[in-house]
Formats: C-alpha cells, sequence, structure tokens
C-alpha cells in the first residue's frame, strides 16, 4: 500500500483585509506548489475571518486555488482567538500559521518548513522580528516587558516572537487542548513547551491599508500577557509597600527622639499629606493590578466558547476549479 501523502495546513487569520486578497491568494499558490515539488505535500488552506466587516471572505474565496476553507466568526474575537479556531481545523502534519497581510513572505514560510522538515528533533521553528531598525524607547520597553514576563517562570517567552511559525501536527494538537479565554499566544506557545528554533527576518511591508495595532491595543495587550504569566507585579507592589510601612517607622522613631530629647515640635500637616498621598496611591495602584488579575480568573471561570462559528465557506482538492 503506498505512503500517504504529508500534509500541510496553514492557518492564516486577517481581519478586513479584501484589499490583499487576491495577492495573498497567489502567495498561498506559490507556496503550495514549491513544498509540493521540494517536500511532496499536499496543501490545504484554511482561512480565519475574524469578524470582518468588508467583502475580504467572498474575495479570498474567488481568488484560492486548491484545497482550502474560511472559517468566517460570528465577531471579531482578536487575532489570538483567530490563530485557535484555525488550529481547531488543522489536521495535517505541519502546520504553517501566518497573516493575510503579505508581510510574511514566500521565501521566509519556506525557510521555516525547509528547517523543520531537515531536523527531526526540532518540533516548532519560529520566525523572530529583527528590530534593529526600532527606535531606542520602543526597543527599551520590549526589554522591560520581557525581563519582567520572564521572572521567576520555568519557561521563557522569546523576545520578538509572533505567530508566524510552523510546527508538526502533534504540536498543534497540544496547542489546541490551551482554551484560555484571554489569550496571549506568545506565552502559551512557551507554556506548552517541545523543541524551539529561532529564524531571524524582517518584515515585509505592508501591500495595502495600516496596521490593526494601535498603541492602546499594544499596551492593552501587554497588560494581558502580564496579568496571564506573571506574578511578579504584585510581588514588586508587595515589596513596596513593606518598603515604605518599613520608613514610616523610622521616619516615626525619628519624630519621637527629636521630642523626647529635642523639644522639636512635631509637623504637622505636611507630613500628614505627604503620608496619605504615598499611601493612597500606593493602594490604589494595588487596588487596580488585583483587578486586572481578578478580571482574567473572572474570564477564565466563565463557561463560554472562545469563539462562534457563524459559517464556513468550502472547496476540496476533488471540486472543479471556477
Amino acid at each position: 500500500m503506498p505512503e500517504a501523502q504529508p500534509k500541510l495546513d496553514i492557518v492564516a487569520p486577517f481581519w478586513n483585509e479584501a484589499a490583499s486578497a487576491k495577492e495573498f491568494a497567489r502567495l498561498l499558490s506559490e507556496l503550495e506548489a514549491e513544498v509540493s515539488r521540494r517536500f511532496g505535500f499536499e496543501t490545504r488552506k484554511i482561512l480565519i475571518d475574524d469578524g470582518g466587516t468588508d467583502d475580504g471572505a467572498e474575495r479570498f474565496a474567488q481568488a484560492l486555488t486548491g484545497e482550502w476553507e474560511i472559517v468566517r466568526l460570528s465577531r471579531n474575537f482578536g487575532k489570538e482567538v483567530a490563530v485557535l479556531a484555525g488550529l481547531d481545523r488543522a489536521h495535517g502534519d505541519f502546520v504553517l500559521i501566518m497573516d493575510a497581510d503579505l508581510q510574511h513572505s514566500l521565501e521566509v514560510s519556506l525557510q521555516l518548513i525547509t528547517e523543520l522538515v531537515e531536523d527531526p528533533d526540532i518540533d516548532v521553528v519560529y520566525a523572530r522580528t529583527n528590530r534593529e531598525g526600532a527606535s531606542w524607547r520602543r526597543s527599551q520597553l520590549a526589554k522591560l516587558f520581557y525581563g519582567l514576563i520572564n521572572s521567576s517562570q520555568r519557561f521563557d517567552i522569546p523576545e520578538n516572537a509572533g505567530d508566524f511559525r510552523v510546527m508538526r501536527g502533534p504540536v498543534a494538537r497540544a496547542l489546541t487542548q490551551l482554551r484560555d479565554k484571554r489569550r496571549f499566544n506568545k506565552g502559551l506557545y512557551a507554556w506548552a513547551g517541545f523543541r524551539h528554533k529561532a529564524l531571524i527576518y524582517t518584515p515585509a511591508d505592508r501591500a495595502s491599508g495600516t496596521s490593526k495595532w494601535s498603541r492602546r491595543n499594544l499596551v492593552a495587550f501587554s497588560l494581558e500577557g502580564i496579568a496571564s504569566f506573571s506574578v511578579v507585579p504584585l510581588r514588586i507592589l508587595s515589596l513596596s509597600g513593606l518598603a515604605t510601612a518599613l520608613a514610616g517607622i523610622i521616619y516615626g522613631f525619628k519624630i519621637f527622639f527629636e521630642v523626647i530629647f529635642y523639644g522639636i515640635a512635631v509637623p504637622g500637616f505636611p507630613s500628614l499629606l505627604i503620608a496619605i498621598v504615598v499611601l493612597g496611591g500606593f493602594n490604589l495602584a494595588l487596588l487596580g493590578l488585583i483587578g486586572e488579575y481578578v478580571w482574567v480568573a473572572l474570564s477564565e471561570s466563565k463557561d463560554r466558547p472562545v469563539y462562534i462559528v457563524r459559517d464556513v465557506l468550502s472547496r476540496k482538492r476533488d471540486d472543479r476549479e471556477p
């Protein structure tokens, strides 16, 4: 009996990417031809429409060739959830995750697949973004974020690593078991383990439109990751509280000795105001931080599905091309 042909599933989430549909479909067609020629893989494309408001799904359906399916979610759940929706439908021997905005190129995709196929000891090959051209402030903030989130962990979240990666089928199936409602994929990839290898790359310019990630979204996403994977902020505030209490005790002894031995009048209003402002600020910061953790715990405790599928557009390999 002939050996079954290895299968590669390509998972690509998108949101309002109608303008890039034709070019991305062409890239997928070229990628399918190359992996078939080089590795003998059979390719299936799985695109996730994350509640888009344009006609992106229809345009992709018209442009895609070969075997594909487009999963349309009932609303915008976010890219992290859209990736999970794609992994849930992936059953291939290898799974490639890439974006539909054309910043993940054909050449880098082939490099990722080649690295994984040629090294049987590796389970995942991920693309790590080259940030040499980034501003000093942004690079320092990134280092601070990863230093904070990786503190006191048994695993490290690689810096500048995103969803652009290829993995073996068992890894993809393992990731679908992680049903976090508030998802931070960078942390989930690292938490799941397996043997990883990084490939440095420079993202291509967007073919059309602008990035969906505003500064506000990036800040919220960072807080999501910290609340999901790090207890360090709570420890920092706890230690700051202890240090403040110790400073208050020392200051109290100082005032006591000055009054007893030197007859110096106790400063009233300024000292009281400083104490109220400092301690009140610490309390508010701690309450806000605890609120972030409580919100994450509350979200995870609700028995809601991670996402809802509106419908699925598909074409099998044996179906006739339009």
